[in-house]
């Protein structure tokens, strides 16, 4: 048997993990292909519940681990973090010699990880590019990644028309639809009981699952937003939140805080918990009946779960939204408004329809991810890019209509 392709999988966060799995043991299953797994970022942190160890309890090996995050929760610190984090790759990647480098979405580990594959010459394949997240740094670094990939996953026809107006050549881009999707169709049920049991108390209602991380690329808040969401809350007493930690962006560590003295607050009503893990997440998401925050999960699988969503402030401005998902302002007066019209039973009915932007023709999504990284030819890949060009007509210069 000849020698199996090295398909190499950086992962940085629980959330970009949960997202990969499927594709990640598809190919741990494969006879044409080895998984190479490196860990960074968040996933080594205990601030962050180390989840590096939820990969290896998943009977993964991981091949490497990247270590780039520093004490300092800043513009600066990241900007730092990201330079660590080249360095790191390039030499767990000079070690492991994969074929193709594979990467999700558009956070600062990712940035790194495609600087690193790029530069030594290892063909990127980007999946979830051509989103648009205005509020957040992430789109700088989505975009980025992009132009550094060879080889690309979209989850819409917008996303895809998107990555080739980039410059990509279209028969490198597939849409496959959101590899998030394919966890639910995965999902092991488990009864609100166990949620219960988790918690330590029986649900109230509402039940609403929370996560709210820093928009970066703007003056929004996050203490400030997330003290605004608990005045929404207060005219909610009946209501039990579940609280799931924010990620390792500039202002994450400050949110984690808040929420932790809000928990006391708040006490028997809300459960801060920094990782519920993919399973527990969903499985939480099941049984609420709101999702609320600004995590790109609240506009992805809430909508095909058939929950409503308040999306709170400017992260995910411009990402795609299904009919279930409410936007509003980072102030208390307007998220508690949103809250009320997402527990209408006239909204309530509108998202059991599980509309979704993202929906692929089929949920099999890492097969198909699989098909194509196993059937390309990585030398190929490893040729001058060249720049397809998109023919439109463009606005005079200084014009903006």
């Amino acid at each position: 048997m000849t020698d199996r392709r090295r398909l190499l999988f950086v992962t940085g966060t629980r959330a970009e993990y949960g997202l990969l799995y499927w594709t990640m043991r598809r190919v741990l299953d494969s006879e044409r292909s080895r998984l190479q797994i490196v860990a960074t970022g968040a996933h080594l942190s205990p601030a962050f519940g180390r989840t590096v160890e939820v990969i290896r309890g998943d009977g993964f090996n991981v091949d490497a681990e990247v270590d780039m995050l520093v004490d300092s929760d800043t513009n600066w610190g990241t900007a730092c973090a990201i330079g660590l984090g080249t360095i790191g790759m390039a030499n767990a990647l000079r070690a492991l010699a994969p074929d193709l480098v594979v990467v999700l979405g558009d956070r600062y580990e990712v940035l790194a990880a495609a600087q690193a594959a790029y530069v030594g010459r290892v063909p990127i394949a980007h999946i979830h590019g051509g989103e648009v997240t205005r509020g957040s740094l992430d789109e700088g670094f989505r975009h980025a990644v992009t132009k550094l990939a060879s080889l690309h996953f979209v989850s819409s026809e917008q996303h895809r028309r998107r990555v080739v107006q980039l410059g990509e050549q279209p028969q490198r881009v597939h849409n496959v639809g959101a590899v998030g999707l394919e966890n639910i169709a995965r999902l092991e049920p488990d009864g609100p009981e166990d949620l219960e049991c988790r918690i330590g108390r029986r649900l109230g209602r509402p039940a609403i699952l929370m996560t709210y991380h820093p928009a970066t690329a703007c003056d929004e808040d996050p203490v400030a937003t997330v003290d605004a969401i608990a005045s929404a809350l207060d005219f909610l007493p009946e209501a039990t939140v579940i609280a799931t930690g924010s990620n390792a962006d500039p202002g994450g560590r400050a949110i984690d805080a808040r929420l932790r003295d809000l928990e006391q607050r708040f006490s028997g009503r809300l459960f801060f918990n920094t990782s519920l893990g993919q399973r527990g997440y969903l499985n939480a998401m099941r049984h609420c009946d709101l999702v609320l925050g600004n995590s790109s999960s609240g506009l992805i699988e809430a909508p095909s779960m058939g929950k409503p969503t308040v999306n709170i402030g400017q992260r995910q401005a411009g990402r795609q939204r299904a009919p279930s998902v409410l936007d509003c302002a980072a102030n208390a007066n307007a998220i508690r408004d949103a809250i009320d019209r997402a527990l209408s039973p006239a909204f309530r009915q509108l998202a059991s329809r599980r509309e979704n932007p993202y929906a692929s023709a089929g949920l099999d999504v890492s097969r198909h991810i699989v098909d194509v990284l196993e059937s390309v030819d990585p030398a190929e890949l490893k040729g001058p890019k060249g720049f397809y060009d998109v023919s439109f007509d463009l606005p005079a210069a200084g014009r903006m209509d």
